[in-house]
């Protein structure tokens, strides 16, 4: 056991699978929904599609390093920065009444619950990238 491979365990390593599917597909999906991502932001926010292109990027990146072991512990760090950043615009979409991407309609109790899951990403990989306490 060396810090260049950290042990894990395979309900941890699901995990992040799972995880990296979810941000895979999210990044495709800020391509394929770039207006509907973007209208999630301010009109004073500048490049807004941009911003939703390279958000697109970042989780691909960020999902695929999640498979390199000594930074695993990191990228759940950093991932979790990521979906606290990111935060803000769900929550000004649930105040707006802004539809999902994709979506001409999307209830106003949908919105609100959506900010119910972005903790619940965060504890995933915290969880998933975390060294597990019987093999510290």
């Amino acid at each position: 056991m060396t810090d260049r491979n950290p042990p894990t365990t395979v309900p941890r390593t699901i995990g992040r699978i799972l995880f990296a599917l979810l941000f895979i597909a999210a990044g495709i999906y800020h391509f394929q929904e770039t207006i509907g991502f973007a209208a999630m932001l301010p009109d004073f926010v500048p490049l807004r599609k941009w911003i939703i292109w390279i958000s697109g990027v970042a989780e691909w990146i960020l999902a695929i390093l999640l498979f390199v072991p000594p930074i695993r512990k990191k990228m759940g760090i950093i991932i979790s920065i990521f979906l606290i950043a990111v935060f803000p615009a769900n929550i000004y979409s649930a105040i707006m009444n802004i539809p999902m991407p994709g979506q001409h309609y999307t209830s106003p109790i949908y919105l609100w619950l959506r900010l119910l899951v972005q903790p619940l990403f965060i504890w995933w990989i915290m969880w998933a990238t975390s060294v597990p306490k019987d093999k510290r």
